[in-house]
């Protein structure tokens, strides 16, 4: 038995804030109420773990605690465990980079509790045994690892993947992040068929023909290394034909990591007209960097889709608050250090984002006065878990004991990092917002010592 005492709850789905204590037995939140009666070390911003002995009302009043461990949740917030619905643990294949046990114990490190990860790994996750391989692995992580599955085999575009039968081994959706879907037929069927799987695909939405050197906006940074860069056409193009689409078929699409202030104002219009199966996606590098970062911190800030301008990080902030994009994913995309060092049209694109999420979070949006705590974590745990109908993302009696502790208002330095990998342009900056504790299945899978 796990009681978490004087904390914060925040819970998206039901709108529940403020002082609670949460009892947790056999992997579910037995109760979640007002308690002041539990001994234990004052924690103050920090938190301790302690013995518990029940003296009052509340959470523990009407159960045997005298055994529980306590943690002492005082100054900090108690929220549903974060949810990221797009990762790259590149394994099988590319585990030099990163592995399923080097991948989650980032994501413990950064609050999640679950995660899915993409399936451009080698061989392509296509198939019931590489998605079975990979299942088991995350199983064995202390979080809930999860993997969509290719679209299509072998990532070519060319045929559709068995995805019946990869949607009943237990595939989280569909994708072939990294690359586009550009056989409008292939899209038209995928979708059909995933409408009825009750399964969302998800595409990376960048048309080769507009792109001649990857990963570098076309304008001030392309210019600047005297390269021909990514245009934004490249996602505004796809992005448009696959609403469409998804307006026709009724699928569940999510538009990954949207870059382009004309894409998200596609997402808006489509969800104003009630086609709410048309979901969208934002990276925290997105609505925090511009093309200005690919200039000053090179291949770390190269990604696709790139970094574009100003007025673009702007509408994804815009978007991010009015619901039109309801989620907040990183794209941990870890590479070595000396792919990295390769010059900037020969450099992998991707950052590591998992340990930085939360606390980019915070500071570019919650304190600037863009989100409240409660909005972020919709957009950070309840909405991607609604998008991918998952049992994650809210507190609730009888739920699952998946929570995050978070003292919003420490200092967070990117660094030290649990990951193989440090491809990010965010090491050594002064951030707000620390992970204290991650809790997985009631059971805390990371704590800040």
């Amino acid at each position: 038995m796990l009681w978490i005492k004087n904390g914060y709850v925040i819970d998206p789905r039901s709108g529940v804030e403020g002082k609670r204590d949460v009892l947790i037995e056999d992997g579910r939140i037995v109760k979640i109420a007002e308690c002041t009666g539990v001994s234990g070390e004052n924690g103050g911003n920090g938190m301790k773990t302690t013995a518990g002995n029940c003296s009052g009302k509340g959470a523990c009043h009407d159960r045997e605690a005298a055994d529980a461990q306590v943690i002492d949740a005082e100054g900090l917030i108690v929220a549903p465990g974060l949810v990221d619905v797009h990762v790259h643990f590149r394994e099988p294949g590319f585990t030099y980079k990163e592995d399923i046990q080097t991948g989650a114990k980032a994501a413990a490190k950064g609050g999640f509790t679950t995660v899915v990860m993409m399936a451009n790994t080698k061989p392509a996750n296509d198939n019931a045994e590489t998605l079975a391989e990979v299942l088991e692995k995350g199983a064995q992580t202390g979080i809930r690892v999860l993997s969509c599955v290719n679209v299509t085999k072998g990532m070519k575009g060319q045929e559709i993947a068995p995805l019946e039968e990869l949607s009943a081994a237990g595939a989280a959706g569909f994708t072939d992040d990294g690359v586009p879907i550009l056989r409008e037929d292939i899209v038209r069927e995928a979708m059909e068929r995933a409408a009825k799987l009750g399964k969302p695909v998800s595409f990376h939405e960048e048309d080769p023909k507009y792109i001649e050197n990857n990963g570098i906006n076309r304008g001030k940074a392309s210019e600047f290394y005297g390269i021909g860069g990514s245009s934004r056409d490249a996602e505004i193009t796809l992005s448009a034909r696959d609403i469409e689409i998804a307006k026709e078929t009724g699928a569940d699409i999510d538009i990954q990591h949207i870059s382009t202030k004309e894409a998200v104002e596609l997402i808006r219009k489509a969800r104003q007209a009630g086609y709410l199966n048309v979901h969208a996606e934002a990276t925290p590098h997105h609505f925090t960097l511009t093309e200005e970062a690919a200039i000053k911190y090179g291949t770390n800030a190269k990604m696709n889709p790139p970094l574009r301008e100003e007025a673009d990080r702007l509408a994804i902030i815009k978007g991010l608050q009015d619901g039109t994009i309801e989620m907040i994913a990183t794209d941990h995309a870890p590479h070595s250090a000396e792919e990295k060092a390769r010059p900037i049209t020969q450099a992998p694109s991707g950052i590591i984002g998992l340990e930085t999420s939360l606390a980019l979070g915070i500071t570019e949006l919650v304190d600037k006065g863009y989100l409240s705590m409660m909005e972020l974590m919709e957009r950070m745990s309840t909405g991607p878990a609604r998008v991918y109908h998952l049992d994650a993302g809210y507190l609730a009696e009888g739920g699952p004991a998946d929570l995050v502790l978070i003292d919003k208002d420490a200092e967070m330095i990117p660094g030290n990092y649990a990951s193989k990998a440090s491809n990010t342009p965010f090491t050594g900056w002064k951030l707000k917002g620390r992970v204290k504790a991650t809790i997985c299945d009631g059971r805390v899978v990371y704590q800040e010592i």
